[in-house]
């Protein structure tokens, strides 16, 4: 389940330093994605244990505002609950990050009481075709608007993000895509950036500038 660790990362969670637990596997297939290596070859990466986690992370917990469990799709693992519950007595808060296509899973976590933080990636407007085009495969959009209504009604600190690149959204999408997201949710886009991505077309695409991207984020508020 767990094929990578960072002990120490400043950017994965908004206002904290957090330890970074990558699980293995995705049932989506973006173009742009960074991780592929843990979407289409995570069984060749080196399988971690929680003991190895807890061991990595035990020096520097007095330094970490949390830990956030990413993926890959973590939610695709019966495990995740176990690991977040194994994760508890660091006392450290527990951030997840969720492509929200299980919805079920989501909401048992947050009954459970086994995530303090959840990043819902929202990969597009809530249309079929440009979902399909932006997540790589086909998706179930009443799955992602359920996950969505779970996680904006939780309680729980949350935020719903988008990355963004010309081929894939327009002006039009992210103001569509704002009105999908429950009134009040934080949100957040981020600019795609070229570099090794799940499909080699990707790395060399056309990506917004930095002038278009703030009048991108002007849009979400």
């Amino acid at each position: 389940m767990i094929r990578g660790v960072i002990e120490t990362s400043f950017v994965d969670w908004p206002g904290r330093s957090c330890a970074v637990v990558f699980t293995g596997g995705c049932n989506l297939r973006c173009p742009f994605c960074h991780n592929h290596p843990l979407v289409l070859d995570h069984q060749s990466l080196p399988a971690i244990g929680i003991n190895e986690i807890m061991s990595r992370i035990a020096p520097l917990e007095k330094w970490l505002g949390g830990i956030c469990v990413t993926g890959g799709e973590p939610t695709l693992h019966k495990e995740l609950p176990e690991l977040l519950a194994a994760l508890r007595p660091t006392g450290l808060a527990i951030k997840l990050d969720s492509n929200g296509t299980n919805p079920r899973v989501l909401a048992r976590l947050i009954e459970a009481k086994l995530v303090d933080m959840i990043d819902m990636d929202v990969k597009a407007p809530l249309d079929t075709e440009k979902y399909r085009l932006a997540a790589g495969n086909e998706v179930d959009i009443a799955a992602i608007r359920a996950s969505i209504a779970i996680i904006g009604q939780s309680g729980v600190a949350h935020r719903f993000r988008m990355t963004v690149t010309p081929s894939l959204h327009q002006v039009a999408d992210i103001i569509a895509w704002k009105k999908d997201m429950p009134p009040g949710s934080p949100l957040k886009l981020q600019k795609f950036r070229r570099g090794q991505t799940l499909d080699p077309a990707f790395a060399a695409a056309e990506v917004f500038s930095d002038k278009e991207f703030v009048s991108l984020e002007r849009l979400i508020g």
